[in-house]
């Protein structure tokens, strides 16, 4: 039996905060067996899911991107049967209730408000990865 590494793909638009989640999950890498992928928006992202193989095991979304945000991806998402199983976490700079309770009728499975330390994104990445990429 082949045991296939998790993956997880984050759409985000800020080269710093993709270095951030890259340099992170590096770290955790040592313990952890997982793919990290990266893109500008959701555009890309939803390309990478129509293409891609091997579907991802999380995908985190900034809410505010260019072409297309965080939540009209998980829009598109949650209407593919195939990736309807996936958990998206969309995280953004402000925490609003409207845009938290609309997401969370599309089908988001956490929102997170962004953090603005380099300890505060890992600790939401660590927490991540421990809840949505249980180690077998």
């Amino acid at each position: 039996m082949m045991i296939t590494s998790k993956k997880i793909l984050l759409a985000e638009d800020d080269e710093d905060d993709k270095m951030i989640f890259s340099e992170i999950l590096n770290e955790l890498k040592a313990t952890n067996d997982f793919q990290f992928d990266a893109v500008d928006n959701g555009l890309q992202i939803l390309q990478l899911l129509k293409d891609g193989t091997q579907l991802p095991d999380l995908v985190v979304l900034d809410q505010n991107m260019p072409q297309m945000n965080g939540k009209e991806t998980l829009q598109i998402i949650r209407e593919d049967a195939r990736l309807h199983h996936i958990p998206v976490v969309i995280y953004s700079t402000y925490n609003d209730s409207r845009l938290s309770s609309e997401c969370f009728s599309i089908g988001v499975t956490q929102i997170i408000t962004k953090p603005d330390s380099f300890e505060g994104f890992r600790d939401m990445i660590v927490t991540l990865v421990d809840k949505y990429l249980p180690k077998a």
